[in-house]
């Protein structure tokens, strides 16, 4: 790239997007749980990075219909004026430029250039354009000296989109819409992906100089490629070999394409860098970030969310949700579980279709059956809830086992109340346990019972209405040595 340059970033997120038929503005549809927006400053921030050459970044964000809105979901109070500090990417400077009425690219790049200098190189991108790779946009960079450069892609079917227009030495002789092109120009198949990298100098004279002549009667940024070659500042072209990566977003139909090549991207990455076994990596969704260790396996229409990490020798089943959870070596989750904010031991077996919510502990060898749900509960070590329970709000100790049907009645309707069970109690079927409640050490609750008092170690409690203790029942109940 040569010397040091300063890049600014000019992200496009203006438009409404009324094809996607919707009241959330385009650039605010997820891919992988994030807007396509976010995805585009993630790529735009990234640049510093790799790239030592750039000594001073800064984006402008070119926003207009809902822009309230866009700029919530970002992060940016309604009262937040020019630059912002943007945590999510690396604190690098984001000025929010309103462009009031839609008139075209060309326009709407036209708003930023009043607070870019004129030594700075400029990048546009497209908010709608979510799975440009920091690479791709450094190859780009790279070829824009002295004039500029343009990334293309040829396509098979260019229906739609801006041809590139070449000379008979084969340089970028400038850009023609199709609404605007020729049939022969239609029959072309490299076409404009809306991605371009020009000296701000030159692209203030160029967009000071466009018209609404054309099919659109819009600005169109693509004019400026023509009044370069006009000037004999021919742009290099950087012509990429993936289509997807440039694929704009105008549908639900593309919202979807591009989703599934965003996790096939991710799947791929897993799998090779990080050794991760995936049954059907076309059936896999991580919507945040994962951790693996070795020789874990995840299997169909898992999706990961937030911050996941998984130990060593640890298996997925089938139509699991996880998020925000660690799970410790050689555990198992089998298929339709839902788990949220936990911390999993080593060797613990979960499922199939247990609900653990948000603080959610299991050390180790702890099991849940199915049909059990779990809130703000430790499991200690071996202790089991097997079947159709609901635990909230609870300390279970070691070698605990709840029978099936269990419940904790941690919830007056004003307050929540914990419920304490120490350990090697034994819990018996279709129990109702009234917080605030202890169950003493090795105490066993009769099946059917419902408690209100707590109940001593080494107790039997059998009780609905009335509870009936036996006190230390298991000593008694030895025989003696006459026997």
């Amino acid at each position: 790239m040569g010397s040091p340059i300063s890049l600014s970033v000019v992200i496009l997120a203006a438009g409404e997007g009324k094809r996607m038929r919707s009241a959330t503005p385009k650039v605010l549809h997820p891919i992988a749980g994030k807007p396509m927006l976010a995805h585009v400053l993630s790529a735009a921030t990234a640049l510093k990075g790799p790239n030592p050459d750039i000594h001073n970044l800064d984006i402008h964000i070119v926003y207009g219909h809902a822009g309230d809105q866009v700029r919530a979901a970002m992060g940016v109070s309604d009262a937040a004026v020019g630059v912002s500090d943007m945590v999510e990417w690396k604190n690098v400077p984001v000025n929010w430029v309103h462009q009031a009425e839609q008139l075209g690219t060309g326009h709407a790049v036209a708003q930023a250039l009043p607070g870019i200098p004129d030594t700075h190189t400029v990048l546009v991108l497209c908010a709608d354009v979510p799975l440009i790779t920091p690479g791709t946009l450094t190859r780009l960079i790279n070829a824009a000296n002295p004039n500029g450069a343009l990334l293309t892609v040829c396509l098979e079917n260019p229906h739609g989109y801006g041809r590139v227009i070449r000379d008979t030495h084969s340089s970028v002789r400038g850009i023609v819409e199709e609404k605007d092109a020729t049939e022969a120009q239609r029959q072309m198949k490299e076409i404009n992906t809306g991605v371009m990298c020009l000296p701000a100098s030159s692209l203030k004279t160029w967009l000071s100089q466009l018209d609404t002549d054309n099919a659109q009667g819009e600005y169109y940024l693509t004019d400026c490629v023509a009044m370069a070659h006009q000037e004999g500042k021919a742009l290099s072209s950087v012509c990429i070999t993936d289509p997807v990566e440039v694929q704009g977003v105008n549908d639900r139909a593309q919202l979807a394409l591009v989703e599934r090549a965003y996790q096939r991207r991710q799947a791929e990455s897993l799998m090779r860098e990080h050794g991760l076994a995936l049954a059907d990596p076309n059936r896999f969704d991580l919507r945040g970030h994962l951790s693996v260790g070795k020789d874990c396996f995840v299997d169909v229409d898992v999706i990961i969310e937030g911050n996941v990490t998984l130990g060593d020798g640890v298996r997925i089943g089938p139509f699991c949700r996880i998020q925000d959870t660690h799970i410790d070596s050689a555990s198992q989750i089998h298929a339709h579980c839902d788990i949220q904010d936990t911390h999993i031991s080593s060797n613990c077996s979960v499922g199939p279709f247990a609900r653990l919510r948000p603080g959610t502990k299991l050390d180790q060898n702890a099991r849940i059956g199915n049909f059990v749900e779990t809130k703000k509960v430790t499991v200690g070590e071996g202790s089991k809830i097997n079947h159709l329970s609901y635990i909230g709000d609870a300390t279970l100790g070691v070698g605990v086992n709840v029978g099936a049907g269990t419940i904790t009645c941690n919830y007056d309707g004003k307050r929540k109340y914990d419920t304490h069970i120490d350990d090697h109690a034994f819990i018996g079927s279709n129990t109702a346990l009234v917080a605030p409640i202890t169950i003493g050490k090795r105490a066993t609750i009769g099946a059917g019972s419902t408690l209100r008092e707590s109940v001593p170690p080494d107790t039997l409690a059998v009780g609905n209405k009335d509870t009936h203790l036996v006190h230390n029942w298991r000593a008694r109940s030895k025989p003696s040595k006459s026997d």
